[in-house]
């Protein structure tokens, strides 16, 4: 199956360079195609235990397939988005420039994060997060007006500050591997697990705390999220769902990644307390911001701040069950949020606002769209039977069976806060009456079928995951130090 891995990391590249010089149009549809033949090789390696290629410079286990499917498939769903997207623009967003340069940075920025969750070692994770970090500031600045402008450079400041911690504690890390095993090594992660349990253990802490500094800036966990509200409203909506379902996702791994070995090294109980901490922060600073929004998009770039706080919280509990969760949480994070950006991109061609105050009447004149907004509004605040519930669900449980149900308690207040905030904001803009001289109907069948993907997979996610799937996300949990 090695050559499944290549095939995955060749295909977005060469469709980025067609999609360059092509006929936009070519583009649209060469993007579909590699959207789709993408997911279903992510979806080929489900089954498989660990995979490499190029003598193990490329490789992925039972975590790494997780996050590669969450990637694969926000890449298929957002490449049929984005076709309707760019048809429905009645200015500029239908130029064959502007066309070109965004579907080659949509498969550029696919590319990038699928390289993140392939290659082995931290060493060439940070370069391929660097590498994401470039192409996705490019898109967000891609409309060309001043706020897309400056979201942009403030994002390229925030994050590459991040990173440059990020790499501090690569650096860190290698240290402390090299008492282990000298200073000529590779930072494989199979290398370093091998080793952990030998490595000092004050400066396996620091490497650990600088990794979630540094990787929790481009994962937007608070304090570190400024750039998250600012880059998520200014980027046009397929490349804000790419950021808020794959890009933040691809960070959260980075930190898991560090964490394997911080486990081994010190045990579980000080990483686990920091990713709390930033966890509850993230978490009560989206529950406070979510009640005051009136951009749609910005409002869903803070639910994103709220479920990266989930995933940190989750990882501070020790059972099985919550590591479980959390990682079907980030594989039903990624259609929902994207779901809602789809339709919040439908709803802002519709009313030429992303201001909620002008919305009114959503579902009558977006029939469908508006309604499954709606329902994707309903996902992101857990509700039954959308797979963050059930996500959701296996948290919380695994938060009151190890005794930390004062944490488990937090959790469901900011989490019921924070749903308040989404459903009035978003029930004052579609359930409620239009304006007299509105007009009824859908904007793109494009979108609509994107929506409608999207709803499916979090359905499906829901009610019964695949046998496959389950199988695969306790694989992961144990490969995180719970099943040994």
């Amino acid at each position: 199956m090695s050559w499944v891995l290549i095939v995955i990391l060749i295909v977005p590249l060469l469709t980025s360079l067609v999609c360059w010089w092509a006929p936009a149009l070519i583009g649209q549809y060469l993007t579909l195609i590699s959207g789709v033949a993408t997911f279903a090789l992510a979806l080929a390696l489900i089954p498989t235990k660990t995979v490499s290629a190029f003598s193990g410079w490329l490789q992925v286990d039972a975590l790494s397939i997780v996050f590669l499917v969450t990637v694969a498939f926000l890449y298929g769903a957002t490449s049929v988005f984005a076709i309707g997207y760019v048809r429905s623009s009645g200015n500029k967003a239908s130029e064959g420039n502007y066309n070109r340069r965004l579907f080659a940075g949509i498969n550029l920025f696919a590319w990038s994060m699928a390289l993140a969750t392939i290659v082995n070692g931290l060493a060439l994770l940070w370069v391929a997060i660097e590498i994401t970090t470039v192409v996705s500031a490019l898109l967000v600045a891609i409309e060309g007006t001043d706020g897309a402008s400056e979201a942009a450079w403030k994002y390229v400041l925030i994050a590459s500050i991040g990173l440059g911690i990020a790499l501090f504690g690569t650096i860190i890390m290698y240290y402390a591997g090299s008492t282990v095993f000298g200073s000529g090594y590779e930072l494989f992660y199979s290398k370093l697990l091998s080793g952990a349990s030998h490595f000092p253990p004050q400066v396996m802490r620091l490497a650990f705390v600088l990794a979630v500094l540094g990787y929790g800036t481009k994962m937007g966990l608070a304090p570190l999220h400024t750039w998250l509200p600012d880059a998520h409203s200014e980027a046009p909506t397929p490349v804000s769902a790419l950021l808020s379902g794959a890009l933040l996702a691809v960070s959260f791994y980075a930190i898991l990644r560090f964490y394997q070995v911080t486990e081994r090294a010190v045990g579980p109980t000080f990483p686990r307390d920091i990713l709390l901490a930033f966890g509850l922060a993230s978490l009560g600073l989206a529950a406070l911001f979510l009640s005051s929004q009136e951009d749609l998009k910005r409002m869903f770039a803070y639910s994103s701040v709220e479920h990266m706080g989930i995933l940190a919280i989750g990882m501070s509990f020790s059972a099985k069950i919550a590591i479980i969760g959390v990682l079907l949480h980030v594989l039903a994070h990624a259609p929902a949020k994207a779901t809602a950006f789809f339709g919040a991109g439908s709803a802002v061609r519709k009313f030429g606002s992303k201001d909620m105050t002008k919305m009114r009447g959503g579902i009558s004149l977006l029939p469908w769209s508006g309604t499954m907004l709606v329902l994707a509004v309903l996902a992101l605040c857990a509700m039954p039977p959308f797979g963050i519930f059930r996500s959701e669900f296996l948290i919380v449980s695994g938060g009151l069976s190890n005794s930390r149900d004062f944490i488990a308690g937090v959790l469901i207040v900011a989490v019921s806060i924070a749903s308040l905030g989404l459903t009035w904001f978003t029930s004052q803009t579609m359930i409620t009456a239009p304006s007299a001289d509105s007009v009824r109907g859908e904007i793109s069948g494009w979108i609509v079928a994107s929506m409608l993907i999207g709803l499916a997979a979090l359905v499906v996610l829901g009610i019964h995951p695949p046998g496959q799937l389950s199988d695969l996300l306790g694989r992961a949990a144990n490969e995180l130090g719970v099943g040994r």
